[in-house]
């Protein structure tokens, strides 16, 4: 588990910064241009891309095939939820949860395996943590995925090498 403190300073600066990042855009090439935006009511096209990156994740279980309002409610209940779009095409997403007062969880994030290693995922937290900083939240935490803790590291996280991540599943009957 990692997290990221924020000074009254940098959540000042952030403010600023959610602001002008409201459409946080990258350009990765000829013609090739990424941006962030955060979505609050999904389209059913955006829902079909969005179940198609947790199913890739293995986050998407055949119980929940039926189910495709879950993801609606999934992205309403999160404190903010953004998407990497490229020509209408959601190439990553990433999404927070919190009590909106002092504690924040970047709860998911994804980006296409085939996109990956190109700055999106770089792109979607930080606009994710502008968000947050903007919202004046102070506690963000996270759990990382093997593999993954340079981006976050990057991003100002450090190891919480005195806490244990658990986890209890609750199965469906």
């Amino acid at each position: 588990m990692a997290y990221a403190a924020t000074t009254r300073d940098e959540a000042q600066r952030s403010i600023r910064t959610f602001y002008e990042a409201a459409r946080n855009d990258i350009n990765l090439g000829e013609n090739e241009t990424v941006n962030c935006i955060f979505i609050r009511t999904p389209t059913e096209d955006q829902l079909r891309q969005i179940v198609a990156l947790y199913r890739a994740e293995g986050w998407w279980s055949p119980y929940d095939e039926g189910r495709r309002q879950l993801i609606r409610r999934l992205i309403s209940g999160s404190h903010c939820f953004v998407v990497a779009e490229e020509e209408g095409r959601i190439v990553g997403m990433g999404r927070a949860i919190s009590d909106g007062v002092s504690d924040a969880y970047i709860q998911d994030m994804a980006v296409l395996g085939a996109r990956r290693k190109q700055g999106i995922g770089r792109m979607i937290l930080d606009t994710i943590l502008a968000r947050l900083r903007a919202d004046g939240l102070r506690w963000i935490g996270l759990i990382a995925e093997p593999g993954s803790c340079s981006l976050y590291q990057h991003a100002g996280f450090r190891e919480m090498t005195a806490w244990a991540p658990m986890l209890l599943t609750i199965e469906e009957k």
